[in-house]
């Protein structure tokens, strides 16, 4: 991604949800490349958080604090940053937490996805909007043969699946009603539904690397609700990769061709079951760290086999993954490491970035 840093260099970019672990990176990565960086969201989710901790709110242009639910706060905001590339990351992210709230969750990841857009309708200067959903968007079939492409049928058991769903609807509609050539829209739009990403300063509860994490941290072990449940694992700086080149591709002259949903995910051989990872999570952290399990028949449904396609991505957009699962796990652990030493995390994040970008996939 080095090598397209002065195609970013100067360009105003809006990030939403750039106080969580997602857009907390994105923020990192688009600074790096030159972009003047806006932000718009909630107060960080965790404490600690990769906000604060890495000094993310130094680099940037502008920081709105709002939700998505006030339209008038969002219009203000893409009125004075004047936004060239939106990224919509602000979100509800859990599974778990939209069976305790699920109008809250649709109310954040439906009509928040709705106001963006209307926000970006209302705007002369945005070109490109990037609207990122989540593997989970698919009628799950839970088929472990099947990899789910871009033109399967959307669905959803649980309210953030089913949230998540709606919202490509809602993005899908904006996009054919005033962001087509036919509604003279100028911004083109495309969705991104990426994989289960792991990564350094992620302190999202009932998740499962930073449940081990926290576990090991204490001395004890960790205990895993699903460990067979099949996952596309991703370190955080793929899908973030993808992200980006498809932000370059919209607002190239032949940009509209891109303006569809995307899929980007680990290559199948990486993916693999929770308890896999939590074993090399394990072996990584030392210290005799334990894993256990819990079988129980009160937890709420969690989808068993989810796998994405993403030759769609690798043929059109040129993209690839460049850090196995191994890797994106030593990367993990060496980033909670380092920050339990109380190193410069805003250095060390960026480092991680630069030696993603000096990956080359084999």
């Amino acid at each position: 991604m080095s090598d397209a840093a002065s195609g970013w260099h100067g360009r105003s970019v809006l990030v939403t949800g750039h106080t969580g672990f997602k857009g907390g990176w994105l923020a990192l990565w688009l600074n790096q490349l030159g972009a003047r960086v806006h932000g718009f969201s909630l107060e960080p989710p965790t404490q600690p958080n990769l906000f604060e901790v890495a000094r993310i709110g130094s680099l940037l242009a502008s920081d709105v604090r709002a939700d998505l639910a006030d339209l008038s706060a969002l219009k203000s905001a893409f009125a004075s940053a004047r936004p060239e590339i939106v990224f919509h990351l602000a979100a509800q992210p859990l599974v778990r937490d939209s069976y305790r709230d699920p109008r809250g969750t649709f109310a954040t990841n439906v009509m928040g996805m709705a106001h963006v857009l209307e926000a970006a309708r209302e705007s002369e200067a945005v070109r490109a909007l990037v609207l990122i959903t989540t593997d989970k968007v698919y009628e799950n079939r839970e088929d472990s043969a099947h990899a789910y492409r871009e033109t399967d049928r959307l669905g959803g058991h649980d309210p953030y699946s089913a949230s998540k769903a709606a919202a490509e609807i809602v993005a899908a509609s904006y996009r054919t009603s005033f962001f087509s050539e036919q509604g003279k829209g100028k911004a083109l739009v495309a969705t991104a539904r990426a994989g289960n990403v792991i990564g350094g300063a992620d302190w999202a509860a009932e998740r499962l690397i930073p449940d081990c994490l926290r576990a090991f941290e204490r001395g004890e072990p960790v205990v895993l609700r699903y460990p067979n449940a099949l996952r596309p694992w991703q370190h955080v700086l793929e899908p973030l990769s993808g992200y980006l080149r498809l932000a370059e591709r919209l607002v190239a002259k032949d940009g509209r061709r891109f303006a569809t949903a995307w899929n980007f995910g680990p290559e199948t051989a990486e993916d693999a079951p929770v308890g896999l990872v939590a074993q090399i999570i394990a072996r990584l952290w030392g210290d005799d760290a334990r894993v256990e399990h819990m079988p129980s028949t009160d937890n709420p449904h969690e989808a068993g086999f989810l796998r994405l396609d993403s030759s769609k991505a690798r043929h059109e957009l040129s993209w690839r993954p460049h850090w196995s699962l191994q890797q994106s796990l030593e990367k993990t652990v060496a980033w909670h490491r380092a920050w339990m030493k109380h190193a410069d995390m805003m250095g060390f994040s960026l480092g991680q970035i630069r030696e993603y970008e000096m990956a080359r996939p084999s």
